[in-house]
C-alpha cells in the first residue's frame, strides 16, 4: 500500500493534507478520492487513510485507523561503515534501510581515503537523510533511519559497546565467526555492526575494539568489498533474529 511520511505532529490530527513533495507523489501516483493510503510520521507511528479529494497541490486524507508501524524489525540494528569512495556509502544507506537497520553511520578510520570536511559532510548527510526516507517509503517502513557521522573509531566503539551485541567484521580473524557470536543469543534487542573502509582496519583498530568488550568475526574464507560487508552481516544477524 502506498505511504507518505510527514511531520508527528500531524499524525494527531483527523484529517491529514498532502501538500508539496507528497502531493507532487502523490499525482505521480494518480490517486483519486476513495482509495486507501498510509501516512506516517517516520518514528514508528502510521495512519491507515483514505482519499476524500485529490486536486493538483492538496491531497485531503481522512483517519482510519492509528497504529504503531506493523513493519519494524523487533531489533534495533546499528550499521558503523567507514568513509568510503565514490556513491558506495548511499548504497548502503538504501539497502540497509530496506533490510531494517535503526542507524546507519558513517566514520573516519585510520585506512580511510575518503576524509570529507566539515562542509561536504553537512551537505552529503542532508542528501544521504533523503535517500533513507525514500527507501523507507519504497520498503514500507514505518520508520526511516537516522544517518550519522561520527569523528573517529573511538568514538564509534564507546556507542557500539552500549548495544547488547557489539560485532566488528575483520578479514584476517579466522577462528571467530558471526555464527558463533550469534549462537544463543536470538533474542537480543540492539546490536551494532561496524565493517572499515575500501583498506580495511588496522591491527590496532581492532586491538582498541577487543579491549572495548566488541566480539571480532570472520564473514568467511572471501574478502568482501566495503560496501558490501555490512549489508551481508545485517542480513545475516536479521535472520538469526527471525525477521526472515
Amino acid at each position: 500500500m502506498t505511504r507518505f511520511f510527514v511531520e508527528k505532529s500531524e499524525l494527531l490530527n483527523d484529517r491529514i493534507l498532502l501538500c508539496g513533495e507528497n502531493a507532487a507523489h502523490a499525482r505521480v501516483l494518480r490517486l483519486k478520492a476513495g482509495e486507501e493510503v498510509v501516512v506516517c510520521d517516520g518514528a514508528g507511528q502510521e495512519c491507515l487513510c483514505r482519499v476524500e479529494s485529490a486536486d493538483k497541490d492538496l491531497f485531503a486524507l481522512s483517519v482510519l485507523q492509528r497504529r504503531a508501524a506493523v513493519s519494524e524489525a523487533r531489533v534495533k540494528v546499528r550499521v558503523y561503515m567507514a568513509h568510503s569512495k565514490s556513491d558506495k556509502f548511499e548504497h548502503v544507506i538504501q539497502k540497509a534501510t530496506e533490510l531494517g537497520a535503526s542507524e546507519v553511520v558513517a566514520f573516519s578510520s585510520s585506512r580511510c581515503v575518503s576524509r570529507p570536511d566539515e562542509k561536504s559532510l553537512k551537505n552529503k548527510l542532508s542528501r544521504w537523510q533523503k535517500i533513507a526516507a525514500s527507501a523507507a517509503e519504497q520498503s514500507g517502513r514505518g520508520v526511516i533511519p537516522a544517518v550519522r557521522t561520527l569523528p573517529s573509531f573511538a568514538a564509534v566503539l564507546a556507542e557500539a559497546k552500549e548495544t547488547e551485541l557489539p560485532m566488528l567484521f575483520y578479514e584476517n580473524e579466522d577462528g571467530f565467526s558471526l555464527s558463533d557470536a550469534v549462537k544463543g543469543k536470538a533474542d537480543f534487542a540492539s546490536a551494532a555492526l561496524i565493517t572499515g573502509p575500501e583498506g580495511g582496519l588496522t591491527e590496532a583498530e581492532v586491538a582498541s575494539a577487543r579491549e572495548a568488550g566488541v566480539l571480532v568475526c570472520t564473514l568467511g574464507r572471501r574478502i568482501l568489498r566495503c560496501e558490501t560487508a555490512p549489508l551481508c552481516a545485517l542480513s545475516a544477524r536479521m535472520f538469526a533474529a527471525g525477521e526472515f
